[in-house]
């Protein structure tokens, strides 16, 4: 080797260097072209039957859930991390919404204009590429698992409530179970009247069980292997009966408001209201059910955002009433935070109000159940599709065609978490990834207004780029906010972006590259 050629091999390595580099870079922003995802869509197209009273019913029906049945609690009394709202909630409860509006005008701008399943996972990756697009399926897949798990406590509250409507029927140890297999160990640990009980211990370990969430958790995961037919009618059905519960409540707790409990309004000042909005914001997650429907729905242009704002607006109205209603019947350092509307109805002596409560609570929590698992396992199948992901995961039931084990597996891991996240703590992290989300689809909105300004949209975000930077503004300071008051969620949630950059580097990136073959993307 000559001198000439060694004084080249610095360069040499250098360029070498930009070369990977340069090809890491291309990797990680790979984007998948709408136009073939509507392609996909076409092939399999739906009929366009819903209208925008369809819609309306359809939010309604995705809304109305775990947020009012056991949130709306939390958020008025607060939490050993939060201030509560108090009667001002009806304020938190006002700006969560407008919130919601800003990013779900975003949400039908790419519903309508690629109609196709994946929600922000699948807008993201048109828009943002393949590291992006990993991302926020990470967020996403702790969105559903820990909304999973907030609501699976709701549930046991509720059902407990109901079980002891029969107290005269059953034994006591059915009616009041020890504490330890009702609750988890951070509420158990959090609560004062229940810190000091004695616990079983498992090689020096405190065991608390939710065996009624494992009960209904084994019923959801066989439903869902086994397949699940959803129908408008049944839809219908439901939203009937969430609603009559809710106007039940509503109609019985007026004649029994106090209003000196309405004062002081907010007794925590701004903080209070602040978090109330944060914590409150669990209460509409699922509007974006609505701009899923997109491939379904007449007249997008004009039907899709008369659906999110009619039922946004509509979820609104009985929120509100809820809230007054409760904090004017309940003294805020007494209510319930895991069953609090049902609860309040059995202080007043309405047993038979609180009995029907829980029942239409129990319904429509199961159903709310069943839509979080299935969204999980659902988006999961779709990143081990795309490669991010083991393909075992798409691995279908030979007679139910089901992806049975990844079902399995997200079953196993939300009861594993049901032992330990509280229900504060599961819906904070489950509003991180909201937000989170809700951001990065308001986000994408603006980057393909610039990168594709020419693409046919059939419902176009008014006012842009006001309306989706309103939308980062009010999510993110929502979330900034938070973190001021907060200890547990604002430290796992970092924790869990953190493993999944590095479980992609460490196990994604690869497998696409490998998948792909040649070390070139097929997007």
């Amino acid at each position: 080797m000559n001198n000439d050629e060694k004084d080249l091999l610095p360069f040499s390595s250098e360029k070498a260097e930009l070369g990977i580099i340069e090809k890491l870079l291309k990797n990680l922003l790979t984007i998948k072209n709408p136009d073939n995802m509507l392609k996909q869509a076409e092939s399999g197209g739906l009929k366009k039957t819903l209208g925008a009273l369809d819609l309306i019913i359809l939010g309604v029906g995705a809304i109305i859930g775990s947020g009012i049945f056991t949130v709306v609690g939390i958020a008025a009394a607060g939490s050993a991390e939060s201030a509560g709202a108090g009667p001002g909630l009806i304020i938190s409860m006002i700006l969560a919404s407008l919130a919601c509006v800003f990013s779900a005008l975003c949400y039908s701008e790419f519903a309508s204009m690629i109609p196709v399943s994946g929600s922000a996972y699948l807008y993201t990756y048109a828009t943002m590429g393949e590291f992006m697009a990993w991302l926020i399926g990470w967020v996403l897949m702790l969105e559903y698992l820990v909304g999973y798990i907030a609501v699976l406590s709701a549930w046991t509250g509720y059902f407990m409530q109901f079980i002891k409507g029969f107290s005269k029927f059953l034994p006591d140890f059915i009616v009041n179970p020890p504490h330890y297999l009702i609750h988890d160990y951070s509420t158990i640990a959090n609560t004062p009247e229940l810190s000091n009980l004695p616990l079983p211990h498992f090689m020096g370990i405190p065991v608390c069980v939710n065996l009624p969430g494992i009960f209904i958790s084994i019923f959801i995961i066989y439903t869902l292997i086994k397949g699940m037919k959803e129908s408008t009618k049944m839809a219908g059905v439901m939203v009937a009966i969430k609603l009559g519960v809710v106007g039940l409540f509503i109609l019985t707790g007026m004649f029994y408001i106090k209003p000196e409990n309405w004062v002081p309004f907010a007794p925590n000042g701004l903080n209070g209201i602040f978090m109330g909005a944060f914590l409150i914001f669990f209460a509409y997650i699922g509007f974006d059910a609505i701009a899923t429907a997109a491939e379904e729905t007449k007249n997008p242009q004009k039907n899709l955002p008369i659906g999110i704002i009619g039922s946004l607006a509509v979820c609104t109205v009985i929120y509100v009433l809820v809230a007054l209603v409760l904090t004017g019947v309940v003294p805020i350092n007494q209510i319930d935070t895991q069953a609090p509307i049902a609860s309040a109805m059995a202080m007043v002596g309405q047993n038979w109000v609180a009995g029907l409560i829980s029942i239409g609570a129990l319904t429509g929590l199961t159903s709310v159940l069943l839509v979080l698992m299935l969204a999980g396992t659902r988006i999961l199948y779709a990143m081990s599709r795309d490669g991010f992901l083991p393909k075992i995961l798409q691995i279908l039931h030979p007679k139910f065609k089901t992806p049975h084990i990844l079902t399995i597996m997200v079953g196993l891991i939300c009861i594993l978490g049901s032992l330990f996240l509280n229900i504060s703590t599961a819906a904070e992290l489950c509003n991180f990834g909201t937000f989170t989300s809700f951001i990065i689809v308001c986000v994408a909105v603006l980057i393909l207004r610039k990168t594709d300004p020419n693409r046919h949209r059939p419902f176009k975000v008014p006012f842009s780029p006001f309306v989706p930077l309103m939308g980062i503004f009010c999510c993110g300071g929502l979330m900034l906010y938070s973190m001021k008051f907060l200890t547990t969620s604002k430290l796992l949630f970092p924790v869990w972006v953190v493993m999944g950059i590095i479980f992609y580097f460490m196990y994604g990136y690869k497998n696409i590259r490998k998948m792909n073959g040649n070390g070139e993307d097929n997007a």
